[in-house]
């Protein structure tokens, strides 16, 4: 009766997502190195010598939940841009809050694209749909520093990294309801107002704005 899962696995639809959909869940309850390949083939119904039919291990597992993540987090980004249009101001604050949004709705997502220790130049479909995430993220920023003078006027590539990392940091701190590090402010006002600091620092907001 050992060949009753497998059977099952492979009618189920698609197998292959079955697994990356394992995955995530096991992601989301051990951390992306908590579980085995064993693990997530039982969860989808199938024996462990079939995932090797999709992927070569769990790290190709992995780096396939990612780059699913990034599809989502690229699309939900350009979404927020464009809702900010005309207004660069605008735009930049509604990536950042896309940011946050997307950690809490996707959070197997975000762990494995953002704390596995995937890398995204592991494979080039994953670059390529990282680097458009990322992209909206260094045009709204290059579009906001267009409006300052030449000689003040730092890298758009470094602006958009470190609105990245404020994001991040309020993902991990303060999105995630960790027990001790509860703030006395949403984390969409924490990075609001953080955006905001940079940027009066920048010259790019009014000290009284």
């Amino acid at each position: 009766m050992a060949a009753g899962p497998k059977k099952r696995g492979y009618h189920h639809g698609n197998l292959r997502q079955a697994l990356v959909e394992a995955a995530l869940a096991l992601i989301e309850e051990k951390g992306p190195t908590g579980f085995t390949l064993s693990e997530a083939a039982k969860a989808a119904g199938v024996t462990p010598a079939a995932v090797y039919r999709h992927f070569a291990g769990r790290e190709d597992l992995i780096a396939e939940a990612a780059r699913q993540g990034f599809e989502v987090f690229a699309d939900l980004l350009e979404h927020a841009y464009e809702t900010g249009r005309p207004s660069p101001l605008a735009s930049l604050e509604a990536t950042g809050r896309a940011y946050l949004a997307f950690a809490r709705r996707f959070p197997g997502h975000y762990v494995a694209m953002f704390e596995s220790g995937i890398s995204v130049n592991r494979d080039p479909d994953l670059a390529i749909v990282a680097g458009r995430a990322l992209g909206v993220l260094e045009k709204a920023a290059g579009e906001l520093m267009a409006e300052l003078p030449d000689e003040k006027r730092p890298p758009a590539r470094m602006v958009s990294a470190h609105i990245w990392a404020l994001a991040h940091g309020v993902v991990e701190l303060f999105g995630r309801g960790a027990p001790g590090r509860t703030s006395p402010f949403p984390p969409e006002d924490l990075l609001e107002s953080g955006i905001g600091i940079y940027l009066r620092g920048l010259g790019l907001i009014r000290p009284d704005a």
